[in-house]
């Protein structure tokens, strides 16, 4: 496994200077947040994605996955927390195209930076419309993208979390099943994995080949909020050996966007953590 840390924790600095500072504190990789005030594809020119993977060459440093989950740049304000809408879900039409759109954009940025991996989420559910339908607009959607990413040969990783539309394991693993694309699989995080009470080994051993990226954060008392590895209650020992039972070999990815007044320090001490733990199964 190899470790990476988001850039969703460092909204105060540039791209090029998250790079940077994550690269030297020992990360072999780098997630890419594909909103304000980072990689938002409505705005950011062809020059500024130059930059950004000469950053990378320079740095040695790989782009693990570009995060297109949130979507504050929509709204052209920023808000307390990540927005998920409008989603591949929305029973709206153009704001559904709208999210379509964005998120081929975001397959293009990835194509450009050498990434394999770009992560989507369903959206929350909609009071009025039935899960049932919010999934059929889902999965309308997916096929569209899915197609899209693998003529680009990039990867599509769905992160479930509880409170969204998919929000547990044996979800994903049904929608992935029916779409039925070998790019189209899981973005795993491994805390909101937690949250929902499940247990690491039966999720690896369940979405198996079909994971193409993770987000690591530590959890106190079952509260969704992100903390740095080793100050809440996840057992990491019992995630890694749960990972390479399945011989895992991508990027793990730290994910602290809860962390903007002390990104540095938050990536250095995940990373001491982490790599410190029993084992050895994170590797540069």
């Amino acid at each position: 496994m190899k470790l990476s840390f988001s850039t969703n924790a460092f909204v105060r600095y540039s791209i090029p200077e998250a790079i940077e500072i994550i690269a030297k504190t020992g990360y072999s990789g780098v997630e890419i947040l594909a909103d304000i005030p980072h990689l938002y594809p409505f705005s950011t020119p062809g020059p500024n994605l130059a930059e950004i993977a000469a950053s990378l060459e320079k740095n040695r440093i790989q782009a693990a996955n570009i995060n297109a989950n949130t979507a504050v740049g929509y709204y052209g304000a920023k808000f307390w927390e990540p927005l998920f809408e409008p989603s591949l879900a929305n029973p709206e039409l153009e704001a559904r195209k709208w999210r379509i759109e964005f998120t081929k954009k975001c397959i293009d940025m990835a194509r450009f930076l050498s990434c394999r991996n770009v992560s989507v989420t369903s959206g929350r559910m909609v009071p009025g419309v039935r899960p049932e339908k919010s999934l059929e607009l889902l999965k309308q959607s997916l096929f569209e993208i899915v197609e899209y990413a693998e003529a680009r040969q990039v990867r599509v990783g769905m992160e479930y979390e509880p409170g969204l539309l998919v929000e547990r394991a044996d979800e994903l693993d049904g929608l992935i099943l029916e779409i039925g694309a070998e790019n189209f699989g899981a973005n795993l995080d491994l805390g909101h994995s937690y949250l929902a009470g499940e247990v690491p080994s039966l999720v690896a051993g369940r979405l198996a080949s079909k994971i193409f990226h993770i987000h690591l954060e530590d959890i106190r008392n079952r509260k969704h909020y992100h903390l740095i590895p080793g100050e809440g209650d996840i057992d990491f020992e019992e995630i890694f050996k749960a990972l390479d039972l399945i011989d895992y070999d991508g990027f793990v990815t730290v994910e602290l966007y809860t962390c903007p007044e002390n990104p540095v320090q938050a990536a250095e001490k995940a990373f001491d953590y982490l790599k410190h733990l029993p084992g050895g199964w994170i590797v540069k």
